[in-house]
């Protein structure tokens, strides 16, 4: 036998792949986060127009009080959480939000895509592990419907 060549003995072989259980494919993660931002809806009329949208959570992590949820969140609270995750942990680099829109932003398109980039933010920040263990703040942003920003200020 040649110096590069490896005899393999009984007990130095590679055992073979072990079939996987359907409980292992198909049963729940070990852990899992998933977040949905839908369901845009405009509100009121001339300068008091706003537009919310809903965030759908469903998780299994425990930073997380409720496995899931749904609340409405307005793009300004969504300014606010940034703003504050910025605050609070300054050497995580927090993703940015979709622009603002001065023009149009009640057409159909710009919503569109300002939900688009929102659910972008929020699953980068909430799949974070540092945002998710280093503030109290998201998780009540993601599933409280009694959240204000007034009442998360002082955090």
């Amino acid at each position: 036998m040649s110096k590069n060549t490896r005899a393999f003995s009984a007990s130095t072989r590679p055992l073979p792949a072990r079939e996987q259980t359907a409980e292992e494919q198909y049963g729940e993660p070990e852990s899992y986060l998933e977040i949905e931002v839908r369901n845009p809806l405009t509100h009121g009329v001339g300068r008091k127009m706003h537009t919310d949208y809903e965030i759908i959570c469903r998780t299994n992590i425990p930073n997380f009080k409720l496995r899931q949820s749904s609340v409405r969140r307005r793009y300004s609270e969504f300014e606010w959480l940034r703003d504050l995750l910025q605050l609070q942990m300054p050497r995580v680099t927090v993703p940015p939000l979709p622009g603002k829109v001065f023009t149009n932003r009640f057409d159909d398109r710009v919503i569109e895509d300002r939900r688009e980039g929102l659910e972008r933010f929020l699953q980068i920040v909430a799949g974070h592990p540092l945002l998710q263990t280093g503030t109290k703040v998201l998780a009540a942003f993601i599933q409280d419907p009694a959240f204000s920003t007034d009442t998360y200020s002082n955090y």
